[in-house]
């Protein structure tokens, strides 16, 4: 089982891409979940959503202590909250930062990736330039360096959960692929 945990504020779309991401599982032939939890109610207030990805039915359905894979939708929250805790040793923080990811103090913990996912957010005019929609770019980094789930699949997730801008997202999910996988090499 793999199992995934966003971290994010309301409004920026977390919620919305681990739904994104769990159907993609489903349409590249896996079974999954997706379910947030929330603080206080209201936009801004730290949010965190969970995916679980398997080749069989998943009973388990509470919140995911041990992920394999960690992203955060602002490199803010890693700063004042342990975004790593409980990953596995393996396991990879993907940041949405402009800031280089020895910033983060628990490199050693875990592997870390940042990236300015809100550059691709302006570029294609999703969101406002103070609440970027990061939601489909940082599917597109983190499927171009897990190589988990499929960017095509993840392009109908576009098509299902996003309905304003869908040409606008699914470019900018495909940019941030290419990134990623070039990043990666």
């Amino acid at each position: 089982m793999i199992e995934i945990r966003f971290h994010g504020r309301g409004g920026q779309g977390a919620v919305i891409a681990s739904k994104m991401l769990a159907y993609a599982f489903f349409l590249d032939g896996k079974y999954a979940q997706s379910f947030p939890t929330f603080g206080a109610e209201r936009r801004g207030a730290p949010v965190a959503a969970f995916v679980r990805e398997d080749n069989s039915p998943i009973e388990n359905r509470s919140p995911i202590q041990s992920p394999d894979y960690v992203i955060v939708m602002a490199g803010k929250l890693a700063e004042n909250i342990d975004v790593s805790l409980g990953i596995k040793k393996s396991g990879l923080v993907i940041i949405n930062s402009e800031k280089n990811k020895s910033f983060y103090h628990f490199e050693d913990q875990c592997n870390v990736i940042t990236f300015d996912v809100n550059s691709l957010a302006f570029k294609y005019k999703l969101g406002t330039k103070t609440s970027p929609i990061i939601n489909a770019p940082i599917l597109g980094i983190f499927a171009g360096f897990t190589k988990i789930v499929s960017i095509d699949s993840l392009k109908k997730a576009v098509h299902k959960y996003i309905p304003a801008k869908v040409e606008n997202n699914i470019e900018a999910l495909e940019e941030a692929f290419i990134i990623a996988q070039k990043l990666e090499e």
